[in-house]
Formats: structure tokens, C-alpha cells, sequence
């Protein structure tokens, strides 16, 4: 709170144009990054993916400033834009367990926060969901997989997550990333939760790269 405040009175840089702005971003940069928001987020919902928008243009962007340029307060705008999307689909009547895709400790030391959270954070303040950030647990510091192939991501992942602590098994898990491209690292961290059966509802994501024009 106090930092809108003090927002509002010395107005700080949007933070993809530089522009000043009392929000997140400047108006022009949020009715751009609102362009890339998907028309019907359940598209993919047959394969258990919620996701908000296309992973192109002003979002992705936005996504690498969150992650790359240190401007974690961008998770909180996208976590509230997942959540009004998810609770306008009405996908859930009951309560669920939300758990971020985690990240290696010495990967979010580097960065800082691990982005994930930040999002499924804000997500579940605006649902009313159970926050659950130690859910799962990232074992392996695994290399990149921006480049990999599909085999190689799979690979990559094998072991590297665990279970961690405080997960209820009579509630459903929702997992929350940034982006799903393969689903590799999704499918790596529904595995760990099978194993221990848990039911998994799906995974609602901010960024979804589409192949094809909409």
C-alpha cells in the first residue's frame, strides 16, 4: 500500500517504455499488453491448460521484465489478470491447493524471487485458493531448456522435482507458471504429485505460445 502511495506522488517508469505512470505499466503499454490476452483462455483445457494470453509481442515483454530486469511487481499484474480469467470460467467450484512451479534455490537467489510464485501469490489473493509455495520441491539445477528439444527437456527434468510439505491430498492441485511451451516441466512436477496421489487439476499459466494466427 504504502508503495501505491508513494507511487502516485512521485509516479515511477513504466517499466517496458519508460514512460511515467502511476500503475504497473503506462495505459498505452497495458491496452497493448491486454491485445495478446486469449478470447477464450480454455482453449487448451482439454489438456488441462488454463493459460491467459499469447506467448507474442507486449506479454512476452512483459514476462521478460519480470524475469530478467528485476520488476517482480509485475508478477502481481499478472497474477490478477490469470485470476480473473480463471474465475470468470468458472472451471472450479471448490476450494484448491495452488502451488507455483518452483524454481532451484540457487536460481532464485540469483534472481531474486522465483516469478511463479509471485503470480499464483496474487492469484490466489484475488480467488481465495490455499497459497501453497512449498508444495513441490526443485531438487536438480537443470541447465536452460530455451533451445532443447522436446526428448531433451524431458530428460533434463528427470528427478528434478520432489514433494514438499503442507499439500492437503483431499483437495485438488492447481499448478500456476509463467509460460507452457512443451509442457515438460509441467508434466515432471504432475508426475511427483501422482506418484503421492495427489489429484492435479491442471495447470493455469500466464503465456501460451500459439502457432497459429488467431
Amino acid at each position: 500500500m504504502f508503495n501505491e502511495v508513494l507511487s502516485l506522488i512521485l509516479q515511477r517508469s513504466c517499466p517496458l517504455c519508460d514512460r511515467a505512470t502511476a500503475k504497473y505499466l503506462c495505459v498505452d503499454c497495458q491496452r497493448r499488453l491486454e491485445r495478446d490476452q486469449l478470447t477464450n483462455p480454455t482453449e487448451f483445457w482439454q489438456q488441462r491448460i488454463f493459460a491467459w494470453g499469447d506467448y507474442t509481442d507486449t506479454l512476452k515483454r512483459t514476462l521478460a521484465a519480470l524475469k530478467y530486469d528485476r520488476h517482480p511487481e509485475l508478477g502481481i499484474l499478472l497474477g490478477e489478470a490469470l485470476a480473473r480469467s480463471w474465475i470468470a470460467a468458472k472451471l472450479q467450484s471448490g476450494k484448491l491447493t495452488v502451488i507455483p512451479i518452483p524454481m532451484h534455490l540457487e536460481k532464485q537467489k540469483q534472481r531474486g524471487y522465483n516469478q511463479a510464485e509471485l503470480i499464483s501469490r496474487a492469484f490466489c489473493q484475488m480467488t481465495g485458493d490455499s497459497h501453497h509455495p512449498s508444495g513441490l520441491r526443485r531438487v536438480r539445477a537443470t541447465e536452460a531448456l530455451f533451445g532443447l528439444s522436446p526428448q531433451d527437456r524431458e530428460q533434463t527434468l528427470t528427478q528434478a522435482f520432489d514433494l514438499g510439505k503442507g499439500i492437503k491430498q483431499n483437495r485438488p492441485v492447481l499448478l500456476i507458471d509463467d509460460i507452457h511451451t512443451t509442457g515438460a516441466t509441467a508434466r515432471a512436477a504432475i508426475q511427483v504429485l501422482h506418484r503421492h496421489q495427489i489429484r492435479v487439476l491442471g495447470i493455469a499459466v500466464v503465456a501460451k505460445p500459439r502457432f497459429e494466427k488467431r
